[in-house]
Formats: C-alpha cells, structure tokens, sequence
C-alpha cells in the first residue's frame, strides 16, 4: 500500500542530519514519496537539491507567512524557480495571524503575489492558514486562486471553511493533529471532506502523529495519519493510501506512480 507525505521540511537540520534513516524509514513505511516544501528563498536551494538528488523526492518554491524580514519572492521570480522540472508547486504560502501581530499588509501581498504565481506558472498552491480563515478565503476569491487550484495544508479550520476551499477546487491534506484525542472538530471534517480531495502529511519535523506526539516527525510516520483516516471513515488502510496517493499525483501533475 503506497503512502505519500505531501508536506514535509527535510531539509531542516534536525532531519538532513540524518537523511539516510529518514529515507529508509520511509521505504520500510511504504511511503514512496514526498513533497519537501520551501520556507524562504535564501534555503530554497537546499530543497531543490534534495529533489535533484532523490527521485522521489519533490520540491515547492515560496515564503512563509511567518518569515518576516526575508527577501520578498516576486511573482516573476517565483515562476522563475517554478520552472524547475522537480519543483511541483508554489509555497507555502498563505496568512498566520497567530505568531505575528500589528499591521500584516506585507503578508497579505506576498499571499497575493504568490497566487499570481502559481496561476501563472500553472503550478498549484500550498496554503497555510492559522487564526486567518476569513482574510485567507477573501484573498484566495479576490485573486481567483480556483484557476490555481492546490491544497490547504495541515488543515485545522471548521467544516465551513473547508466547504469554501472545495468549492475552489482545493484539496485538503490532514497532519499528525487528526490522530490527537483531542481534535474532535477535525476528526468530523475528516469524515466529511470527499475522500478524492484528502491528502495526508506530516509537516515533519513537527507535529508527530500519536503514538510518536512530542517526538521528532518524519515522513515515515505519514502512515499513522492514514491509519486514523481510515478508521474515522469505516475504509482500508489500503484504500486510503491508494486513494491519497492518486490525488497526490493528480492535483501536482505527476504520473500515477507518483514516482
């Protein structure tokens, strides 16, 4: 059964420290692939290097609503990066009310900027959202992020809003917080988003799925992740990770192997 973490920092030092354990972890997991998304452009070129390296791992190019400080990516030099046969996707990007505070009209403009880039370079989005679920919908309308189309990553938000990101075409990737006991409003989402729409991730290296919570994440343990989907919807675990890997493929534009 073929298992994909469609969103993961390996190249964070606590992971690439270790990048021959964290490869063999994923083969005995069956994990056959990975998404190694980009936080800032100054470690973009640790990112596509790994993808470079590895066939089965891939690249996003983009900035981090958290990153204040950093080089702006403009649209024409995310398209630029994008253009790369190994970066599949624009981000992450998005809005995060949460860390940071007082006027975020930067962040709202390099959401913006990246949009335009993905819908320009034809390649999806990877949105983040935290404690910006309005500001993020509006954005996303206002700049016709559904000709884009991409995932909202390491989903937490109500039904409703996940209702609105369908409607744009958006897929919906669950992390590690859908297997806490205490995310009981998420596990509901879980069971109602259209299982051709999930994807699974782990956002290694945090964020690790029970029964490794509080430990260091990794892409192996996308499999628990699948496990709790499963069991939330009466479906294999098989199913689900035939099913997430082919969405994986579809929305990134990749061969049905995902290899």
């Amino acid at each position: 059964m073929p298992f994909v973490d469609s969103h993961c920092h390996i190249n964070f030092p606590e992971l690439a420290a270790n990048m021959s354990n964290v490869l063999e972890k994923m083969r005995e997991n069956e994990v056959v692939s990975a998404l190694c998304v980009s936080v800032n452009l100054a470690d973009f070129p640790q990112v596509l290097a790994l993808a470079e390296e590895h066939p089965h791992i891939y690249a996003s190019v983009g900035v981090h609503p958290d990153y204040e400080g950093v080089e702006e990516p403009s649209v024409e030099r995310l398209v630029e990066l994008a253009q790369h046969s190994k970066v599949i996707a624009i981000g992450e990007t998005g809005l995060d009310y949460f860390r940071l505070k007082g006027d975020l009209e930067w962040q709202r403009a390099r959401f913006r900027n990246h949009i335009r880039a993905s819908r320009e370079s034809g390649k999806p989005l990877i949105i983040h959202t935290r404690e910006a679920a309005a500001d993020t919908l509006r954005t996303m309308v206002e700049e016709n992020a559904a000709e884009a189309s991409g995932v909202m990553h390491c989903f937490t938000e109500t039904w409703e809003v996940a209702e609105a990101a369908l409607a744009m075409g958006f897929y919906i990737s669950f992390s590690g917080i859908v297997t806490f006991k205490n995310a009981i409003l998420l596990k509901e989402v879980a069971q109602r988003v259209p299982l051709e729409r999930i994807l699974i991730e782990t956002d290694a290296p945090f964020l690790a799925p029970v029964p490794h919570r509080g430990k260091l994440n990794q892409p192996a343990y996308v499999k628990h992740v699948a496990e709790e989907i499963s069991t939330l919807r009466g479906i294999s675990l098989d199913e689900v990770g035939q099913r997430t890997t082919e969405n994986f493929a579809r929305l990134f534009k990749l061969r049905p192997n995902v290899q």
